[in-house]
């Protein structure tokens, strides 16, 4: 059970000693683990059907012994639950298989913004009531994960644990632009899109639907690669049916696997962010765009509950942390940077990943195009006084997974990390401090 700590942190095994404390239930329910809602089975009373209500505190049952942390749950079960959002009620919340949903994307090309948007207020009622994940950043699984190396440094009675910090060259955080391309307005607008990413010195990737919605060309292709932006392969056609249900899945995703192979590309994002990571499996990509960190804003409810990349199987995921320009456009009515620079915020506190989906196909205007431009001058400035790695999906995908074969060594008093990529590694020491995770990453890289 100690593979979910020593992922996340990369720290040597031996701070990473757990156990289930119990029986587990045997079904899965709602409890709390410190400040945080989670949901698993538990060694303790029975967990609750829902989020909300009293539930009960798994930090009354936890015990620290010779090292080895004793816990109430299983916490790769908690973890898992999570990420891949077990916590829903069936794999896609009732959105895309519905007949509505079915005739809505049927109608969806024909429709002007306006009533589409109009439409979608009424689908996304009552979204602000949603108890869980937490709105606008959901970090559980952070938190949790914390807590844990809060919990290790007890039972282990060290001042601090080492571990791989998570981004090369002492990056403070990491930001991903990306742009979805849904319609031949998009297509001719990506060449001025790229004009003001270069402006701003922010890479991006481009995600391209091969079929029925516009001619994805070799020069189209060249065009994007050439000035230093990637592709990435979204959806197959971007009709909402993709994830309908798994034989129709399988007869696209080979589709979608082929159309990878033609593109060049090693990422994959569903349309409309519907998903079923169940499936992933069938996708031969190296890394997946399409789970959002909470979903209170889009058709497929849900979330991962993490700012950080995760393996699901092979693939990584790279989650989608920021609320999307269209959502914040057209059915919040705010042509703001507020929320997203809130978003940014409480992304950092958790050194974290931030994704951002952007459309050409919307910043047809004035108006929207000078939010974006304030977007990516707070970017720009995070890279220049917060150390904030600013790259492409494929550049996380490549380090994230030569920081999954790295590995701490220890030499008498001195530590230096091993691997693939180690040169750009650092090694960063955790620490409690007032009841809380303290990190001390001395800037120095170590290899």
């Amino acid at each position: 059970m100690t593979n979910r700590v020593t992922e996340y942190y990369r720290c040597p095994s031996q701070y990473a000693q757990l156990s289930v404390k119990g029986q587990l239930s045997g079904t899965s329910g709602y409890f709390r683990f410190g400040d945080n809602t989670v949901y698993g089975g538990c060694c303790g009373p029975q967990p609750g059907a829902a989020p909300t209500g009293p539930l009960w505190n798994a930090d009354q049952s936890v015990h620290c012994e010779n090292g080895t942390v004793h816990l109430p749950f299983d916490l790769s079960q908690l973890v898992d639950n999570l990420r891949r959002e077990d916590y829903l009620q069936g794999p896609l919340s009732g959105a895309a298989d519905s007949v509505l949903a079915s005739l809505y994307y049927f109608a969806r090309p024909a429709l002007p913004v306006s009533v589409r948007k109009h439409l979608q207020r009424i689908r996304l009622r009552g979204w602000q009531d949603i108890p869980f994940p937490q709105w606008p950043v959901d970090s559980t699984v952070d938190d949790i994960l914390n807590r844990i190396m809060i919990l290790s440094l007890r039972a282990h009675k060290v001042e601090q644990i080492p571990f791989i910090w998570y981004w090369p060259n002492s990056a403070s955080g990491c930001a991903l632009m990306t742009h979805d391309v849904e319609t031949t307005v998009g297509v001719d607008l990506c060449p001025m899109l790229m004009d003001v990413n270069d402006s701003f010195r922010i890479p991006a990737s481009f995600q391209l639907v091969p079929e029925e919605r516009y001619p994805v060309t070799t020069e189209f292709l060249t065009s994007i690669r050439r000035r230093g932006f990637e592709v990435v392969v979204h959806d197959l056609n971007h009709d909402g049916r993709l994830f309908r249900d798994r034989e129709l899945f399988l007869e696209r995703a080979a589709k979608i696997n082929s159309y990878g192979k033609k593109f060049g590309a090693t990422g994959f994002r569903a349309g409309i962010l519907y998903r079923n990571q169940q499936w992933y499996d069938a996708l031969d990509f190296e890394y997946d765009m399409s789970v959002p960190n909470v979903a209170h804003l889009d058709p497929q409810r849900g979330g991962c509950c993490t700012v950080m990349p995760y393996f699901i199987g092979d693939v990584l995921e790279l989650p989608v942390t920021m609320t999307q320009d269209y959502t914040l456009f057209n059915i919040l009515n705010d042509y703001s940077t507020e929320l997203w620079e809130r978003q940014i915020k409480l992304i950092m506190e958790k050194h974290g990943l931030i994704s951002v989906i952007i459309h050409p196909d919307y910043l047809t205007g004035s108006q929207a195009r000078s939010i974006y431009e304030a977007l990516l001058a707070k970017l720009a400035d995070l890279r220049e006084k917060k150390n904030v790695w600013i790259t492409t999906p494929d550049e996380v995908n490549r380090w994230w997974r030569q920081r999954a074969e790295m590995k701490i060594v220890e030499e008498g008093e001195q530590l230096r990390i091993e691997g693939a990529g180690s040169e750009r590694a650092c090694i960063a020491y955790a620490s409690e401090k007032d009841g809380r995770l303290s990190i001390d990453l001395r800037g120095v890289c170590v290899s």
